[in-house]
């Protein structure tokens, strides 16, 4: 699940830009086209050019947005007051799709008092309980794979994220109701770069494709409203994220409603993409499977979760995050003015030798010495007050997807040489779409 991606500001003026760190003098929509499909290279060549911290603008309205990726600054984010480093005031775009109670719009009291009424889904007491309904979900996809013939897991994956959101977090166990929410949901996650201008442009939701797509909306709040109000009657017992929500909290219908289509929209490409990357490395490499396999075979959680960890490092999902800045701060050697976006960018800090030896290695096994990477250096939930909620969850669904698959087969790579990432909205995605071959496993 993941974390708020891109925040904005207002627009700076010339006075107080002065005070930024420089950064490229490229046309604003040059700049924001770099960021949104090649930002896994423009950064990397943005820190070569102009150092750990840079300047990017971005739109509309020319958004001012500072770059960090030394682990000491974004730490100093992560650990500043959330009055002072808002999360939540840049998503407004999302509203019409999460709504106004989502987790990802909320900031200070809002924020504090939502985030606290979720925990209790989301403990470990509650995560043990979650895992051996993702395990059973895991293994009948997994069987359903094609071995013996190249297929891109990345979709296979995105289709057990899908269902694993559906019986696990919903709850919904129904047969005729999982087949009309199946091909919905898939809509609703599928939500492009060009639907989510209705957010800035509310007259656009009047129109074709944004119309089609709330309809869409529409029809998938009816189920679940409907969900929400038979599950009041019947959660007492009950494991799922939505009835152990009701069980904890006093919430209205409205609030379960977008918490509930945040987890989905938060929580569903993101897992699946992480999967797909720890698949396609698995494949690519012998020695690192065998490890995964004997993991498997013996239950050992942590070298399995090793394993997420490492794809999630070598292949950051969401590659930045942000924070903008609700009034004048010095941070990074610069005295910041109110509005600037800060982003900690993620990827940077995971491709620094000096923090992870061998960067462009996968190596699992980094998270298991007796020298782990230092706390601040692996980041892919974000930090501090805005962390990620499903974190948890996601390592937990990843150990478990791991487990059902590599403890049923051998993976082969039909193109050994790494795949390159491509932009998927917010998230950056296998461009093949991570195409493995599996053979079963001898038993015996």
């Amino acid at each position: 699940m993941a974390p708020t991606p891109l925040l904005g500001s207002r627009t700076l003026d010339r006075q107080t830009a002065r005070t930024l760190p420089p950064g490229p003098k490229l046309p604003t929509l040059a700049q924001t086209f770099l960021f949104a499909s090649h930002r896994r290279t423009f950064f990397p060549r943005m820190l070569a050019k102009y150092g750990d911290v840079f300047t990017i603008r971005l739109v509309p309205s020319s958004r001012v947005c500072v770059v960090l990726s030394r682990p000491d600054h974004i730490r100093e984010v992560f650990g500043s007051p959330p009055a002072v480093m808002h999360a939540g005031e840049g998503n407004t775009v999302l509203e019409p799709i999460m709504g106004s109670h989502s987790l990802l719009l909320l900031d200070d009291e809002d924020h504090v008092r939502m985030r606290k009424q979720l925990m209790p889904a989301f403990s470990g007491a509650a995560l043990r309980g979650y895992a051996a309904m993702v395990h059973e979900l895991a293994q009948t996809e997994v069987a359903k794979w094609p071995a013996g013939e190249p297929f891109k897991v990345h979709q296979r994956v995105r289709n057990l994220t899908l269902e694993i959101i559906l019986q696990v977090i919903f709850g919904v166990t129904d047969t005729d109701r999982l087949n009309t929410l199946r091909p919905l949901l898939d809509k609703i996650v599928s939500v492009s770069p060009v639907i989510m201008l209705g957010g800035f442009y509310p007259a656009l939701l009047r129109v074709r494709p944004w119309k089609t797509y709330l309809d869409t909306q529409l029809k998938v709040d009816e189920i679940l409203y409907d969900e929400i109000a038979k599950r009041r009657e019947t959660f007492e017992g009950r494991t799922d994220v939505l009835s152990r929500l009701l069980a904890a909290g006093n919430w209205s219908d409205e609030e379960l409603r977008d918490q509930l289509v945040t987890l989905l929209l938060a929580g569903h490409e993101t897992t699946a993409t992480a999967m797909a990357w720890a698949f396609h490395e698995l494949a690519r490499r012998p020695d690192d499977l065998a490890f995964g396999q004997r993991a498997a075979d013996a239950g050992a959680d942590d070298e399995l979760e090793a394993i997420v960890k490492e794809a999630l490092r070598l292949h950051p999902v969401v590659y930045q995050v942000g924070r903008r800045l609700t009034e004048t701060t010095d941070l990074a050697g610069y005295r910041l003015p109110r509005g600037t976006t800060i982003m900690a960018a993620i990827g940077l800090v995971h491709r620094d030798a000096e923090h992870f030896p061998a960067p462009r290695d996968f190596r699992p096994q980094r998270f298991l010495s007796d020298d782990p990477p230092a706390p601040g250096t692996w980041i892919p939930f974000g930090g501090g007050a805005r962390r990620c909620i499903g974190a948890g969850f996601s390592l937990m669904e990843g150990t478990e997807i791991l487990r059902a698959a590599l403890a049923a087969y051998d993976f082969q790579a039909p193109r050994p040489a790494p795949e390159p990432a491509q932009a998927k909205n917010v998230t950056l995605v296998p461009r093949r779409g991570a195409e493995i071959t599996v053979t079963r496993r001898p038993r015996g």
